[in-house]
């Protein structure tokens, strides 16, 4: 069977941001890069946070003539303190930033899995706080929170990711619920396997968990559930923000816009 094709050509919905400014995490490459460069075509200056240091480079070089409008922040978000303050005075936040191992539960390092937790939902968290504040003083804001369709089921051997990922489902439908008297929605957005790094180690973990080539995985494992058999690209997981942050969306708060090609039909 031939794989549909990704989506080609411009489709972008307009969106004006201009006056803006905009924090994306995990923005030195894949989902991260897509929203930071749409953020900023939409006229936003961009916080662009990642601990990835040449990877905001390569942002920066990547962003041509939107140069100008991106600031790379290199921040470990394990440091929480830091990460609730440089979100404040932004009015869209981004929360995309994510680590994945793929490992049997009884075979889970539980450094790994509190460093998991702390970066995909203490530090949303405490971006939020940090966010809220000057959303709340202006009666307008935005918050993304990148989810995944293991937001809403589990995969063996990912109980780290899935327990943070239905923890930000969590937090984002009470921040909808807080934020919506003061003009700032909050909703996640819950893509299944995308085109990028993260999910390349993915596949390499699973071929060693699973014991199969990496090829099969792709396959059998990450495209099993879905009707749609590709990847997403990290573009269309961005036009997908861009939607949530646009005036045609101001009644969209608290819930969850799933890109999963219908893995969750089943």
């Amino acid at each position: 069977m031939t794989s549909p094709s990704p989506p080609t050509g411009s489709h972008a919905t307009s969106l004006d941001l201009g006056g803006r400014t905009a924090l994306v995490t995990g923005a030195a490459g894949g989902i991260g890069r897509a929203c930071a460069l749409r953020l900023a075509a939409a006229g936003a200056k961009v916080r662009a946070v990642d601990r990835d240091a040449e990877g905001l480079e390569a942002l920066a070089a990547l962003s041509g003539p939107l140069a100008g409008t991106l600031e790379a922040r290199v921040l470990d978000l394990t440091d929480l303190d830091a990460a609730e303050q440089v979100a404040a005075g932004t009015d869209v936040l981004v929360n995309n930033a994510g680590i994945q191992l793929v490992r049997p539960v009884e075979e889970f390092p539980p450094e790994v899995f509190h460093t998991v937790l702390t970066v995909m939902l203490e530090a949303p968290f405490r971006l939020v706080r940090g966010a809220l504040p000057h959303m709340y003083g202006q009666g307008w804001g935005r918050i993304v929170n990148i989810s995944s369709v293991h937001g809403l089921r589990a995969s063996a051997y990912k109980s780290a990711y899935v327990a943070a990922k239905h923890g930000l489902e969590g937090l984002s439908k009470t921040v909808a619920l807080e934020g919506a008297p003061h003009g700032v929605t909050s909703n996640c957005v819950n893509p299944a396997y995308v085109r990028t790094p993260l999910v390349e180690k993915q596949i390499a973990d699973q071929a060693r968990a699973h014991g199969i080539p990496e090829e099969r995985v792709v396959s059998e494992v990450l495209l099993q559930d879905s009707a749609v058999k590709r990847l997403i690209e990290p573009e269309e997981v961005a036009e997908a923000v861009a939607y949530l942050c646009g005036p045609q969306a101001s009644f969209v708060t608290g819930t969850s816009l799933v890109l999963d090609g219908g893995w969750t039909a089943h």
